[in-house]
């Protein structure tokens, strides 16, 4: 019997927006799970178990939705450092990897930068190319959402 070997890709896919919002507001915004589905078009659902910025060591779960399938996730903040960097580690069937924000206060705004690092046996040639058009939507919600005074 000969074991079968997966291929298992690793990703990342970095992207930056420039957010006219104090870095303050972005952070809190951000680090609340429970209302990425407000701006990220894959997020379905989140439970934190609370209300506000998850510290470090907070165990949470998210439905996504990947290509049309539901996903469920596992997460567990990594590092919460207000307002200036926030990092999740997730895993599930289909996927594994981590979320890393990193904020810097500029010109009266924020310079938010999403750093998607992941693995997957999935072998899809489109995943890829579909999670970065994505992760481009979901900044240009955030950023839209957060620029309009209204969005908390």
């Amino acid at each position: 019997m000969h074991a079968t070997e997966h291929s298992v890709r690793l990703e990342q896919i970095s992207q930056e927006r420039f957010i006219q919002a104090p870095i303050d507001a972005v952070y809190d915004y951000v680090t609340q799970p429970d209302r990425w589905h407000e701006w990220h078009p894959t997020s379905l659902s989140a439970d934190t178990g609370t209300t506000g910025s998850l510290p470090v060591g907070t165990r949470f779960t998210e439905i996504i939705d990947l290509l049309g399938i539901r996903v469920p996730m596992s997460y567990r903040v990594q590092i919460a450092r207000r307002p200036s960097e926030f990092k999740t580690v997730f895993t599930s069937l289909a996927v594994d990897g981590s979320i890393h924000y990193f904020l810097r206060a500029h010109q009266r705004g924020t310079l938010f930068k999403r750093v998607l690092t992941y693995e997957t046996e999935l072998q899809l040639a489109s995943l890829h190319e579909r999670m970065v058009t994505l992760s481009a939507i979901a900044l240009d919600r955030l950023k839209q959402r957060l620029e309009n005074q209204g969005f908390v």
